[in-house]
């Protein structure tokens, strides 16, 4: 007889942080300088949040001390500045569960099971938990992670493949650029689809698809998906309307779609928050929510005089910090220290052997 499996404890940590968008990783080396360790629970595939998600390759203006950046290039180096502090992530999950314990801690439960115990809680969700747009084929959706997938993908997972990218944005068009450029791994075929034959990527790129198409080393076709063939239990075709009416049937291995992301709230709606026009309410001085000890950063959240800068969540992400610091240090004097005198933030920043003046 097979022995039940045992349940693993819940993780516990001084904080856990909902979302990893620029704001969501400050909020983590602040948390960090003050000594909290986190977990953090995002829905999409990797770090970025929306600025990664639609507009990783264009340049930003106004983050300080940086003249000019990509959204990509500013995750980077907030991956970076957080390195030391060596938090946890969870990645493609969103939190459903959210509820307040005896001892004044949070519980914690995501949609892939994760469970965490929590000391407070930090939502830095964006406009909501980003969601990928699905194509809306019946039965379609049997084939999710196996033949279909929505989001970017590595290239070398599709070698010899015959593979079709739906979208007309920067993720579709360099999508579908590596799967041809991926050299020895390539796909054996690669195909672009988009309703017409336009594109709202950037130029360089939507003019690199169209060397591409010009070399025959990647098809493009102008439809919409209307259903599918399959054969054993396997995907093997889409089936496009064409814009003239006719109907034809691509084959494939692999379909990637890449249509763009639709933001909802979801469950932080449910978790009895005070809410304004869908945004989190929180004070200006601590960005705690109507709920002590679970705070609001970024575009999530509403205040008098709100404005959605990455800069100013940023300013919001270094107050929630301290006001987090008194529920998980509760009673002790939490000083302000400058990351260029403090020999103990120079520590936790690995840069013990920096000269202090």
């Amino acid at each position: 007889m097979t022995a039940p499996r045992a349940i693993e404890a819940p993780i516990e940590t001084d904080a856990v942080v909902i979302g990893a968008g620029p704001v969501g990783l400050f909020q983590v080396f602040e948390l960090g300088l003050l000594d909290m360790r986190c977990h953090v629970i995002d829905s999409l595939p990797g770090p970025g949040g929306q600025c990664v998600e639609l507009y990783a390759d264009k340049p930003i203006y106004d983050i300080p001390g940086t003249p000019a950046c990509t959204a990509r290039e500013l995750i980077d180096r907030l991956l970076l500045q957080i390195a030391p502090f060596d938090s946890q992530f969870h990645f493609r999950q969103q939190v459903d569960v959210l509820q307040r314990l005896d001892d004044g801690r949070f519980r914690v439960e995501t949609s892939k099971g994760l469970r965490l115990i929590a000391k407070t809680i930090v939502i830095a969700s964006g406009v909501g938990s980003f969601q990928p747009r699905r194509l809306k084929i019946d039965g379609l959706d049997a084939f999710n992670d196996t033949q279909v997938f929505y989001g970017d993908a590595d290239a070398r997972a599709f070698a010899g493949q015959r593979v079709l990218v739906i979208g007309d944005g920067d993720a579709a068009l360099e999508c579908v650029q590596r799967l041809v450029e991926a050299g020895p791994q390539r796909a054996a075929e690669a195909t672009l689809m988009h309703r017409r034959d336009e594109f709202k990527a950037a130029p360089d790129t939507i003019a690199r698809i169209a060397q591409l198409r010009a070399t025959h080393q990647l098809q493009f076709i102008a439809g919409q998906a209307t259903g599918f063939e399959q054969h054993d239990s396997r995907l093997t075709a889409l089936t496009v309307m064409t814009p003239d009416g006719s109907t034809r049937a691509v084959p494939l291995d692999a379909l990637i779609v890449l249509t763009g992301l639709s933001p909802k709230l979801g469950p932080v709606a449910d978790w009895g928050l005070a809410l304004e026009r869908k945004q989190l309410v929180v004070d200006t001085e601590r960005f705690q929510t109507s709920e002590p000890g679970i705070f609001a950063v970024g575009d999530v959240n509403t205040y008098p005089g709100k404005k959605k800068l990455i800069l100013c969540g940023f300013h919001e992400a270094a107050l929630a910090a301290f006001g987090a610091a008194a529920h998980v240090f509760p009673g002790k004097a939490v000083p302000l220290e400058y990351t260029t005198t403090s020999p103990r933030l120079l520590r936790a920043l690995g840069r013990a052997g920096t000269p202090v003046p």
